[in-house]
């Protein structure tokens, strides 16, 4: 069962954290269909936040498709996001790759912050620039 993790100082909503926490595991592989998602109360106790937020987010799933609420019996994963199998050998080389990029940078004195920074302009930067230029070959 998937266990969040609340990051106060993010600046990202609480219930938006869920959300984004629930697709990653998705991705993943940690989460996939009929598996049961942890119960408001589960999440406040977890958490310290209010059960409110936990139902918005699990709303929010809904709205996405990818959960389901059922009455008395809890929330389950109703969808799947991702491509390829989780366990794949290219998911388990590009894990191993990435892992050794983040030791090296970790002992070169890089913080968690540092890190998701660069990743994520490397992502921009890839995925804008494929983007672009599929769009020019149409």
């Amino acid at each position: 069962m998937i266990e969040y993790r609340i990051d106060r100082r993010s600046g990202v909503a609480t219930y938006l954290q869920i959300v984004q926490q629930t697709k990653q595991a998705l991705r993943l592989g940690l989460l996939e269909p009929g598996d049961k998602l942890p119960t408001a109360r589960e999440v406040v106790e977890a958490t310290a936040i209010n059960p409110n937020t936990v139902l918005k987010a699990y709303r929010e799933l809904e709205r996405e498709g990818l959960a389901e609420g059922r009455r008395g019996l809890g929330t389950f994963v109703r969808g799947t996001l991702g491509g390829g199998a989780a366990d794949s050998p290219l998911r388990a080389e590009l894990r191993a790759e990435l892992t050794a990029w983040a030791e090296r940078a970790r002992a070169g004195g890089l913080e968690r912050d540092d890190l998701s920074a660069l990743f994520d302009s490397v992502l921009t930067e890839r995925f804008n620039t494929e983007h672009h230029n599929q769009g020019e070959r149409s």
